[in-house]
C-alpha cells in the first residue's frame, strides 16, 4: 500500500512511523509513505498558506490554492496505474465520519490512501472538493490532522497481509468483530495470588474458543454495550448474556 501525507510538518510523522509495526511494513515493503508539504505549492514570496476567513473571526484559515496544487501534483506522481478505484482522498476533519475497525478493514483493501492534514483555525471549504471522504477520530479538536492521519494508517497498516507476525493477529483485535477483545494471559501460571483461568490450560480448544467469545461478550456487555446492538449476535451469543442480564 502506498500512503501519501500532505502536511505542514512532515517531521511529526519519524517517530510514530521509525519504530515497531509502521516500520517493519515499510523495510519490507509493504508499505511505502511518502510526504508532501503543501507550503511549497504557495504561490507568494512569503509562502503563505493561509488567511484571515472571509466575513470576520478568529485564526487563520488554510487557503485552497496550495493543497489543490499539492494534491494534484501527488495525483500525477502515480507512475504504476493505481486505478481510481483503489485509492481514496481523506480530508482530516472533526465534523468527518467516525474512525472505526470497520472502516480501517474498508481502507485496507486498497491500494493507496492520501491523507489531507489540515492545521490552524480550519481550511477553505472548497478543500474539501479534493477529498473523497472527510474522517474524524472522535468529537473532540486537535491541532492538526497530522496524529489522526498517523492512527488510521497504524490502524489500516495492522490489517494488511504479512504486516503482523500472526496471519491471525489482526482478527483477535478488539472491535475487530464489532466487540471488545477477550482477556490475554502468558506465564507464569499462578503470579501474586492470581492464577490463570484452567480452561486455558485445558487443551480443548472448543471449550478455550467458546470461554473466549464468552469472555469478549462479558466484557462488551460491561463496558460498551452500545456495541452489541451493531453486531451479528447468534443464538447461543443471545442466550449467554441473557444469563449474565439475568445475575
Amino acid at each position: 500500500m502506498r500512503v501519501d501525507m500532505l502536511t505542514l510538518f512532515p517531521s511529526m510523522f519519524a517517530g510514530p512511523f521509525g519504530d515497531s509495526i509502521i516500520k517493519r511494513a515499510i523495510d519490507k515493503g509493504l508499505l511505502t509513505v511518502h510526504y508532501t508539504n503543501f507550503r511549497d505549492f504557495a504561490t507568494d514570496k512569503h509562502h503563505q498558506v493561509d488567511d484571515t476567513p472571509f466575513g470576520g473571526g478568529s485564526g487563520m484559515v488554510l487557503k485552497p490554492e496550495p493543497l489543490f496544487a499539492a494534491v494534484g501534483q501527488v495525483l500525477d506522481s502515480d507512475k504504476t496505474g493505481i486505478s481510481p478505484s483503489k485509492r481514496r482522498v481523506l480530508l482530516m476533519d472533526p465534523s468527518g465520519v467516525p474512525f472505526t475497525q470497520a472502516k480501517a478493514k474498508e481502507l485496507a483493501k486498497l491500494d493507496w490512501l492520501i491523507f489531507i492534514c489540515g492545521h490552524y483555525e480550519g481550511y477553505d471549504a472548497r478543500i474539501a472538493n479534493l477529498a473523497d471522504e472527510a474522517i474524524s477520530l472522535g468529537d473532540y479538536v486537535l491541532t492538526g490532522g497530522e496524529l489522526p492521519a498517523m492512527v488510521i494508517t497504524d490502524a489500516v497498516a495492522r490489517m494488511l497481509p504479512g504486516v503482523l507476525g500472526a496471519a491471525d493477529s489482526a482478527t483477535t483485535d478488539s472491535f475487530y468483530d464489532g466487540i471488545l477483545g477477550y482477556p490475554q494471559y502468558t506465564k507464569p501460571r499462578e503470579f501474586a495470588g492470581l492464577t490463570v483461568p484452567e480452561v486455558l490450560i485445558s487443551g480443548d480448544h472448543a471449550k478455550i474458543n467458546r470461554w473466549r467469545r464468552q469472555e469478549a461478550l462479558k466484557a462488551t456487555y460491561e463496558k460498551r454495550p452500545d456495541l452489541l446492538a451493531k453486531v451479528e449476535l447468534s443464538a447461543e451469543d443471545r442466550a449467554f448474556l441473557q444469563g449474565i442480564a439475568a445475575i
